[in-house]
């Protein structure tokens, strides 16, 4: 499966279109971590941009949450990595690679950058920075919804938290456009 086969597989299971917006940043995210180590771009995009393809199908049934893509995908004989990886980030197999702990990490960061750029007066990401992000980390009641445990899971990766919010951060602001922000 290619890019845009993936992102037509998107945009026809998830009817919202912020978490088409999310599965976008994850998958900008993913490519930035794939390239900082060295590995497979396409493929670790992929597991990012398809995440949460079963999201509209499983919001009331989080325990099947991955485990309904995984059957979406399964006539189009996807590498078994990208799988392992889509259902690791909800906890439905080990963080077993790499690719496992930055999807499992990156997903809540993007909703937590997001956020840093929604809270700004220009709702822009060009306008979020380090400091900025760090002083929402700290804050509890700020973007709830983005676990801080499993964001600093990123050491896993051999990534300081602040590198990693660097990283997501400039991967989400070279596609602002896409994301309207």
């Amino acid at each position: 499966m290619n890019r845009e086969e993936a992102l037509e597989l998107v945009k026809q299971n998830l009817q919202n279109e912020n978490l088409v917006k999310h599965c976008l940043s994850v998958e900008a995210c993913m490519r930035e971590f794939a390239k900082k180590f060295g590995e497979d771009e396409d493929k670790w995009g992929l597991a990012g941009l398809l995440h949460d393809l079963d999201y509209d199908t499983t919001v009331d049934d989080p325990d099947n949450h991955t485990l309904k893509t995984e059957e979406i995908l399964k006539p189009f004989s996807m590498d078994p990595d990208i799988i392992h990886a889509i259902k690791a980030h909800n906890q439905k197999a080990g963080l077993d690679s790499k690719m496992d702990i930055a999807l499992y990490t990156v997903d809540p960061t993007s909703g937590f950058i997001t956020a840093c750029a929604l809270m700004h007066p220009s709702k822009k990401l060009e306008n979020v920075n380090l400091k900025r992000m760090k002083k929402r980390f700290k804050e509890k009641s700020f973007a709830k919804g983005a676990n801080r445990e499993q964001m600093a899971e990123c050491t896993r990766m051999d990534v300081e938290l602040e590198e990693f919010l660097v990283v997501c951060l400039a991967a989400m602001q070279g596609i602002s456009g896409e994301l309207g922000l």
